[in-house]
C-alpha cells in the first residue's frame, strides 16, 4: 500500500501546543522593556483621541496580594483595548508613599522617638525600596505603563502641588479649623479618615442609667405628659455601650415626633419612648404603669441631674434619635459622637473632651466618689463608671453585649470618638452666598459620573448625603504639612497665608517636605515670627491620593494625561476611599469630579467564597501562579471572573482557567499552522472568489469583533471571554474549522479552493488575535511574531483588525444557521451509528437527508458539498412533502476507503495506476483539481 502522506498539505507551525508561559514569559517581558514597546506605542499613538485611565496608587507598603493583581490586570486590559480601539491612551503608574502605615514600619525596625527628621528620612527610603518591589511584579503580570517615570506621593513635585491643593481649597473656602469629634486611634496617636475605619465585632457593656428629672421641673414634667400633679421622683433613661463616655454628657437627647410614656414603678416614674416601653421595662425586671404620654417635643429644655457629677444637663430634640434599640432616648456628649455634636451646635452645648491624644482622662476630670478618673484610660473608666452609677443608685440595668464596633484598620484595635482641635474641609461650607456647599457640589458631580457597575452610583450618593466633614490633618512625621502659621493668641491663620503656601511650596518643590519642618519662623514672617507659631500637623494620606488629579494630571504628568480623567478604576472599598476623596477635592478646586466614570471591582475571595487569610491557609499569591502556570493564566483568569462581585479564586479555578487556554491555544495553533505556507501579500484571494462557507466564517468573524469590541467598550471582559470561547470552540473548532481540514489537506497547494480557505483562516487570524490581546497579551504577541510580522513589530502597535467587506451577511448568517441545525442532526445520528459499531468514523458512512420546501432547496443549493459539511463520504438529499416527513439516516457505506482523503468512495479502485485513490485525489494530485461551488 502506497504512503500518500507527503502528498497532503500537513499543517506545520513553529507555535507550540504547550504555552509553558511560567518559563518563557519573563524572556517576553524583558523583550519588551528592551524595545520599549510602552514609548513605542507612545509614538504610534500621537496625534489620536486621548484616553486616560488615572492610577489609583497603591500603598507603597509589603508585597503585592492578589488584590493587587486583579486591579492592574484590569486597567491594563483597558489600557491595551482603548489603544486597540485607535486611542491614544497613556498608563502613569502611581504609589501612596507617605502615611502612618509606613512610619510603624520604621518604629518597629528601628524604635520609637527617633527625631522627625531621622524619621523621614527613613521613611522616604522604606517608600522606595517598597515602590521598587511592587513596580517588579507589575511588570511580570505583562502591565505596560510609564514605569520608567511613575508618579509618587513622595516626589518633590508631588508634595509641593499638593500644598497648593490645599491653599486652592482654603482659598475656595471649604478649609476650616475646628474643635468636633473625630475618629481616634490610641495606637496611632492620630486622627483617622473614614476609609481608614472598618467595623468589627466588640464585646461592650450595654448600660440603662436614669437621669433624675431636676426638682425645680417637676411641673414642668407634669405639664407635658398632661398630669395636674408632679409624679415624684421621674427619669429620663438613657442606654449606651460607652460608660467611659458619661463624664463628658451635657444633654439627653429625644426625637420631636416619637411619643414618650412617663412609665410608674417600683424606681419612681421612667420615661421611655413608647415603642420599647414594654421591653424596657422586661430588661429592668419592673412592673410598671403608664400615667402619661408626650411628643418627644414636650419635653424640650426638661432640666435633668447628672447621674453622679454635680450639675445638670437638659432635654434637646434630635432626628437623630431612633428605636432600633436603646430606650429612645440618647446620651449626649457632644466631644465623643459625630451626631452628638452636630444636635450639639444647634443648643451651643459645650464641647467638652476630658480624654487626651494617649486615650486617658485628663488631670483636671472630676473625680468619683469612690475612684480617680484622671490618668485612666477609657477602657480602664468603664467598670469604674459602673461602680459609681451604682453606688447613686442610677444603674436601672447591665450587661455584656457583642456588637459591630469601629476599628483602626491598621492596628486592628477599638477606635473611640474624640474631640480635638483639626482642620476640616467642610461639607456645608461654602465661599459665600453665591457659591454652592461641597455637599452639593457633590452630589451633582455624582450624578454627572458614570458608573460600572450602576450601582456604585446609589453607594457614592448615599455616602455624600451623610458623610461628616473631612479631617484632613494628622500628627504624625511622615506626611504632607499643613503649612500655616497661626497667630499665639487668636490663633487666626497669618493674613499672607496664600502667599506663604506658595513660598512653602516652592521650597517643598526643591528639598521636600524636609524644607518645612527644617524651616525658621523667621525666614518667612521676619518680625512677626514671634507672634505666629508654625503648623506641625501634615495631611491625611488620603488626601495625598485624593489631589493626584491636580499634582499629576495637571502636574508632573501632564503631558502624558488629560483632565477630567476618563476612568477611575478601583476596589469597592474606595467608594469611602479614593473615589471619595478625589470627589471631593476635585469638587473643591474645580467644582467638579476630576473623572467621567468609575469602575468598580470587587475582593478576591477563596473557592468556598472565604476571605483569604494566612491562618485559614487559602491564600494564593499572584507570584506564585506567575511562577507555576504564568501571568497569562491570572489574567484570563481576571478576565473570566464576574469582577463586579467578588472573585474566586483556587487552585481548581485556576486548573479550569488553564483548561480554557489549552483550548484557546489550540485553535490559534490551527490557525497559525494551515496558514504558515500562506503569503498574504501575493496569495490573498477576495471574498468573492471563496467558498460561501468562508464567507460564512467571515461573516461569525466580523459578528464577534463587533459584539467583543462593544464589550470591550463597556468594560464587559467576562462577556468577551465566553465569545472568545464560544467562537474558538463552536464556530471554528466544531464546525468550520473540522469541515475545512479536508479542503485544506487534501486540495492541491495552490489551489483557489485552498488558498481560498487559507484567505479566510488568515483574516480569522488577524482578528481574533487583536481582540484577545489586551486579555492575553503574552500568547497575542507570541502569535505575531509567528505571523512574520518582524521582531521590533507588536500588535499593540496596530489597532482592531479591518475585515474585507461582505455584502448580504444578514442572510448568510441566517442561511447557515439552519445548516447548521441540519449538520447538527446528521452529527448525532453519525454519531449513534458510531456508538453502535456500524462505523469507525463519520467519512464510512453515508447520509440521506429528507427534507421539504425551503429546506430542500436550501440543502440541494449546496449539491456535493453537502458531504463536506456533514463530513461523510455521500449525501442523498430526498424531497418529501411536508416537515413531519423530513428525517436524516446514515448508513455505513459499502465502497471502499481511499487511501488518501479517507473518503469511502465507489470510485476507489477504478484509476489504474492509483488503486487506493478516489477520483477526487487523482484530480487534486494529477489533474485540474476538484472543483468546489463559490455561490
Amino acid at each position: 500500500m502506497a504512503d500518500y502522506r507527503k502528498t497532503l498539505n500537513m499543517p506545520d507551525t513553529p507555535f507550540p501546543m504547550r504555552g509553558d508561559l511560567a518559563k518563557r514569559e519573563p524572556a517576553w517581558v524583558a523583550q519588551w522593556q528592551q524595545k520599549q514597546l510602552y514609548r513605542r506605542i507612545r509614538e504610534t499613538s500621537q496625534g489620536r483621541p486621548r484616553f486616560l485611565l488615572h492610577d489609583g496608587p497603591p500603598y507603597a507598603n509589603g508585597d503585592i496580594h492578589i488584590g493587587h493583581a486583579v486591579n492592574k490586570i484590569l486597567k491594563d486590559i483597558i489600557i491595551r483595548a482603548k489603544t486597540l480601539a485607535g486611542f491614544d491612551a497613556p498608563y502613569v503608574p502611581g504609589w501612596d508613599c507617605h502615611g502612618l502605615p509606613i512610619e510603624h514600619q520604621i518604629e518597629k525596625q528601628h524604635g520609637r522617638n527617633l527625631p522627625g527628621d531621622k524619621v523621614r528620612s527613613l521613611c522616604r527610603d522604606y517608600a522606595r525600596e517598597q515602590v521598587e518591589r511592587q513596580k517588579k511584579d507589575f511588570i511580570r503580570l505583562g502591565v505596560l505603563g510609564e514605569w520608567d517615570n511613575p508618579y509618587l506621593t513622595m516626589n518633590f513635585q508631588a508634595e509641593a502641588d499638593e500644598i497648593r491643593a490645599l491653599g486652592k481649597i482654603l482659598e475656595q473656602g471649604y478649609l476650616y479649623q475646628g474643635l468636633k469629634p473625630v475618629n481616634w486611634c490610641l495606637d496611632c496617636g492620630s486622627a483617622l479618615a473614614e476609609a481608614e475605619v472598618e467595623y468589627e465585632d466588640k464585646t461592650s457593656p450595654a448600660i440603662d442609667v436614669a437621669f433624675e428629672v431636676h426638682p425645680n421641673h417637676a411641673d414642668k414634667l407634669a405639664q407635658a405628659f398632661g398630669l395636674k400633679h408632679s409624679p415624684g421622683s421621674a427619669f429620663a433613661v438613657i442606654w449606651t455601650t460607652t460608660p467611659w463616655t458619661l463624664p463628658a454628657n451635657e444633654a439627653v437627647s429625644v426625637h420631636p415626633d416619637m411619643s414618650y410614656d412617663l412609665v410608674e414603678t417600683d424606681r419612681g416614674c421612667l420615661i421611655l419612648v413608647h415603642e420599647l416601653a414594654e421591653s424596657c421595662l422586661a430588661r429592668y425586671e419592673l412592673a410598671g404603669k403608664t400615667i402619661g404620654s408626650a411628643p418627644g417635643s414636650a419635653l424640650e429644655h426638661l432640666l435633668l441631674k447628672h447621674p453622679f457629677q454635680e450639675r445638670d444637663v437638659t432635654v434637646i430634640l434630635g432626628n437623630h434619635v431612633t428605636t432600633e434599640a436603646g430606650t429612645g432616648l440618647v446620651h449626649t456628649a457632644p466631644a465623643h459622637g459625630v451626631d452628638d455634636y452636630n444636635v450639639g451646635r444647634r443648643y451651643g452645648l459645650p464641647v467638652n473632651n476630658p480624654v487626651g491624644d494617649d486615650g486617658k482622662f485628663l488631670a483636671n476630670t472630676p473625680a468619683l466618689s469612690g475612684e480617680v478618673l484622671a490618668g485612666k484610660s477609657v477602657w480602664e473608666a468603664n467598670p469604674l463608671v459602673l461602680v459609681e452609677l451604682e453606688a447613686q443608685g442610677r444603674l436601672l440595668r447591665q450587661e455584656k453585649i457583642r456588637h459591630s464596633y469601629p476599628h483602626c484598620w491598621r492596628h486592628k484595635t477599638p477606635i473611640i470618638f474624640r474631640a480635638t482641635t483639626q482642620w476640616f474641609i467642610g461639607m456645608d461650607q461654602r465661599r459665600d452666598e453665591t457659591a454652592p456647599t461641597l455637599r452639593l457640589a457633590a452630589e451633582k458631580a455624582v450624578d454627572e459620573t458614570r458608573f460600572f457597575p450602576t450601582w456604585g452610583r446609589a453607594r457614592l450618593e448615599g455616602m455624600m448625603k451623610t458623610r461628616p466633614d473631612w479631617c484632613v490633618s494628622r500628627q504624625r512625621n511622615w506626611g504632607v504639612p499643613i503649612p500655616f502659621f497661626l497667630h499665639k493668641e487668636t490663633g487666626q491663620l497669618h493674613p499672607r497665608t496664600a502667599e506663604l503656601v506658595e513660598t512653602v511650596a516652592q521650597r517643598v518643590e526643591q528639598s521636600g517636605i524636609e524644607a518645612w519642618f527644617a524651616l525658621e519662623p523667621k525666614e518667612l514672617l521676619g518680625e512677626e515670627a514671634d507672634q505666629y507659631r508654625k503648623m506641625r500637623d501634615t495631611l491625611d494620606v488620603w488626601f495625598d491620593s485624593g489631589v493626584t488629579h491636580w499634582s499629576v494630571l495637571r502636574g508632573s504628568h501632564r503631558e502624558q494625561s488629560a483632565f477630567p480623567a476618563d476612568l477611575y478604576l478601583e476596589g469597592s472599598d474606595q467608594h469611602r476611599g479614593w473615589f471619595q476623596s478625589s470627589l471631593l477635592t476635585g469638587c473643591a478646586i474645580d467644582g467638579r469630579a476630576p473623572y467621567q466614570a468609575l469602575l468598580t471591582h470587587g475582593f478576591v475571595v477563596d473557592g468556598k467564597g472565604m476571605k483569604m487569610s494566612k491562618s485559614k491557609g487559602n491564600v494564593i499569591a499572584p507570584q506564585e501562579v506567575s511562577d507555576k502556570l504564568g501571568a497569562e493564566i491570572l489574567r484570563l483568569w481576571v478576565a473570566s471572573t464576574d469582577y463586579s462581585g467578588e472573585l474566586s479564586i483556587s487552585k481548581e479555578i485556576l486548573d479550569r482557567v488553564v483548561e480554557t487556554y489549552r483550548r484557546l491555544r489550540n485553535t490559534l495553533r490551527f490557525l497559525l499552522a494551515n496558514t504558515a505556507d500562506f503569503d498574504a501579500a501575493t496569495q490573498m484571494l477576495p471574498p468573492e472568489q471563496w467558498l460561501e462557507i468562508d464567507r460564512y466564517a467571515l461573516a461569525l468573524t466580523r459578528q464577534l469583533q463587533a459584539q467583543v469590541t462593544a464589550d470591550y467598550e463597556s468594560y464587559e471582559f467576562l462577556k468577551i471571554v465566553q465569545a472568545l470561547q464560544g467562537f474558538c470552540a463552536e464556530d471554528l473548532g466544531a464546525f468550520y474549522l473540522d469541515i475545512l481540514k479536508d479542503r485544506l489537506y487534501t486540495t492541491a497547494v495552490d489551489s483557489p479552493q485552498r488558498r481560498a480557505a487559507q484567505s479566510a483562516l488568515w483574516h480569522i487570524l488577524q482578528t481574533v488575535t487583536r481582540l484577545m490581546a489586551p486579555i492575553l497579551a503574552f500568547t497575542a504577541e507570541e502569535i505575531w511574531q509567528v505571523l512574520g510580522q518582524g521582531a521590533e513589530d507588536s500588535v499593540m502597535l496596530h489597532t482592531w483588525y479591518a475585515l474585507p467587506a461582505g455584502e448580504g451577511e444578514a442572510e448568510l448568517l441566517a442561511r447557515w444557521e439552519q445548516i447548521r441545525e441540519v449538520k447538527a442532526e446528521a452529527s448525532k445520528v453519525l454519531e449513534d451509528l458510531r456508538t453502535a459499531g456500524g462505523i469507525g468514523s463519520s467519512l464510512q458512512a453515508e447520509v440521506e437527508v429528507r427534507a421539504s420546501g425551503a429546506r430542500h432547496e436550501l440543502l440541494a443549493s449546496l449539491a456535493d458539498d453537502l458531504r463536506f459539511i456533514l463530513i461523510c463520504s455521500k449525501t442523498t438529499l430526498v424531497p418529501v412533502v411536508d416537515a413531519a416527513a423530513e428525517a436524516v439516516i446514515a448508513t455505513p457505506s459499502a465502497h471502499a476507503k481511499c487511501g488518501r482523503c479517507w473518503h469511502w468512495r465507489q470510485d476507489v479502485g477504478s484509476h489504474g495506476e492509483h488503486p487506493e485513490l478516489c477520483g477526487r485525489c487523482v484530480d487534486n494530485l494529477f489533474g485540474a483539481g476538484e472543483a468546489r461551488q463559490r455561490a
